[in-house]
């Protein structure tokens, strides 16, 4: 079992990870291409009447979208690699590989439970089932893991033609780790780490309030300062010619 010490220090090493991640995404946004992925018919539908509330939206809505991702890859993925005690896989389908004399365990790591449709359900399926022939010649019991780092999975009945089992959460820590509590004590190593990165973030995002408000106004509003939907719809939304 991972040392208090050694998982603070694992869990603030991710977390600096996250927060370069999440600073960069930040200060690289550019206004007229996040305004092409959203929704301006909505802006209007709820009563945006200023450019601030709808930079202030607009910005809100990219980056809990973004966080996620970033927070997978940069956070969750590489502590459950630190603490799994096995290696990192070099193959499609898996991340961690857990190896005894008698078992070949093959992990995937997720950061969610909702991150499957059908498609790619199957084809986490089908790379589980490459890696589990590719592996034969070990004679050891293959066992496929998807793993999701919060939420809950109900236990269920595996699919005839599934062959990889499904843990969340607290079960999914545990069967890295075997300890139930692990889950537990990410949220308290995390310490004073995330009030430190706040005070860093909330500059940068006025930073970005700022240059779009200046941009928007400049391209998106009448004289008189309303929002004119129009030109914004044609440009979110108009014929490419």
């Amino acid at each position: 079992m991972i040392s208090e010490a050694d998982l603070v220090a694992q869990v603030q090493t991710c977390l600096d990870e996250f927060y370069k991640r999440r600073l960069a995404k930040l200060s690289g946004l550019r206004l007229k291409d996040t305004l092409r992925r959203k929704n301006p018919y909505l802006f209007r539908a709820i009563g945006t009447e200023s450019a601030a509330d709808l930079i202030g939206e607009l910005l809100s809505a990219y980056m809990s979208s973004s966080d996620e991702g970033i927070f997978g890859d940069a956070f969750f993925e590489p502590l459950a690699k630190a603490v799994a005690g096995g290696t990192v896989a070099g193959g499609e389908g898996a991340d961690i590989v857990v190896e005894t004399e008698t078992t070949y365990k093959a992990i995937a790591v997720k950061s969610g439970p909702s991150v499957f449709n059908a498609q790619s359900r199957r084809r986490q399926n089908q790379e589980f089932m490459s890696l589990r022939s590719r592996m034969l010649k070990l004679q050891k019991h293959f066992d496929a893991v998807v793993g999701y780092c919060y939420g809950r999975k109900a236990p269920k009945r595996v699919k005839q033609d599934q062959i990889f089992r499904e843990l969340a959460g607290q079960a999914f820590w545990e069967e890295l780790t075997g300890d139930p509590d692990f889950y537990l004590r990410i949220i308290a190593a995390m310490q004073a780490k995330p009030a430190e990165h706040k005070r860093a973030f909330h500059e940068e995002w006025n930073k970005a309030v700022n240059r779009f408000l200046r941009e928007f106004t400049a391209d998106f509003c009448h004289p008189d300062g309303a929002i004119d939907w129009e030109r914004l719809l044609r440009y979110n939304s108009g014929k490419q010619v």
